[in-house]
């Protein structure tokens, strides 16, 4: 897998994640966008990185 592809996925499971607390009432939707924010960073600064 390249590290683009790797990114990728650490992102989805970060994502999915940050949604499935939110759906599940552990965090509000505020807090959400904020890890969502975050890991779309973390995303972007790996395909900068390639």
């Amino acid at each position: 897998m390249t590290d683009a592809a790797d990114a990728i996925e650490r992102f989805l499971k970060k994502a999915d994640d940050a949604y499935g607390e939110y759906e599940e009432g552990y965090a509000d939707a505020d807090a959400t966008l904020r890890r969502l924010e975050r890991h779309i960073e973390e995303l972007r600064e790996a395909r900068k990185s390639e």
